[in-house]
């Protein structure tokens, strides 16, 4: 099932052993990390775990984020972080934390050949102002927040099929599910023509479920609650 998807998938962590296991499968076709995964993760010297993922990973698509908020520091890291390797993506934020846009920053960048990722994007509106400062030459990716635009009642759906129409402008840039919240999303993501997905290995281990006989399933899920009441002695 998985190879009949057209959309790439992206595995999303900071843990080196699931990276490790997950650079094993042909059909991850590259990482993202950020942050907040690094910290979670306990990484404490940024460029020593950088250098170990791009030892694991040589072949693929790597994004390392920025985490500076002023933009000529984003601008110093992003180069740094760009020269660590010919398959290293820049994540940049569309905004740094006073709601400053970062397009002026995007544009040097993309213009100067760094393949930018451009984060925590949630709207239309956004897509488009970043759109406009990618070079149409020089790889990039949009990352759209959809399953953060879901937690909001928002259905992500038309968002993304909105970006998607927005960056055929921009045929160099793909446009990135970010964040999905169920393996069902990668299936929607798929359906709609966007270019990547990243999600969690959790997340990517549940695509062997794909058409699951349903009955069986309900089975295992019956035996695993009778297991379980089991296991712990209980008695009424």
């Amino acid at each position: 099932m998985i190879d009949t998807l057209k959309i790439k998938l992206f595995c999303d962590g900071a843990d080196l052993t699931a990276i490790r296991k997950m650079a094993a499968h042909h059909w991850v076709a590259g990482f993202t990390t950020n942050p907040t995964l690094m910290r979670v993760a306990g990484v404490t010297d940024y460029a020593s775990f950088a250098r170990e993922v791009l030892e694991l990973i040589p072949d693929r698509p790597v994004s390392f984020e920025v985490f500076a908020d002023d933009f000529d520091e984003m601008e110093r890291q992003a180069m740094a972080i760009a020269s660590w390797g010919a398959n290293v993506n820049v994540k940049i934020p569309v905004t740094n934390t006073r709601r400053e846009f970062a397009g002026p920053l995007i544009q040097r960048l993309s213009s100067a050949g760094v393949v930018v990722n451009v984060t925590a994007i949630f709207t239309e509106a956004q897509t488009a102002a970043v759109a406009q400062c990618l070079s149409p030459t020089t790889p990039a990716i949009v990352s759209v927040f959809a399953g953060r635009v879901a937690d909001t009642g928002r259905d992500p759906v038309p968002v993304m099929r909105s970006c998607l129409k927005i960056l055929e402008a921009r045929p160099s840039a793909q446009l990135l599910w970010a964040s999905p919240r169920e393996p069902l999303n990668i299936y929607q993501a798929d359906e709609l023509g966007c270019h990547i997905i990243t999600a969690t290995p959790d997340m990517l281990g549940k695509l062997s479920l794909a058409g699951k006989d349903l009955d069986e399933f309900s089975l295992e899920t019956v035996t695993m609650f009778y297991d379980a009441a089991q296991a712990s002695g209980f008695s009424i």
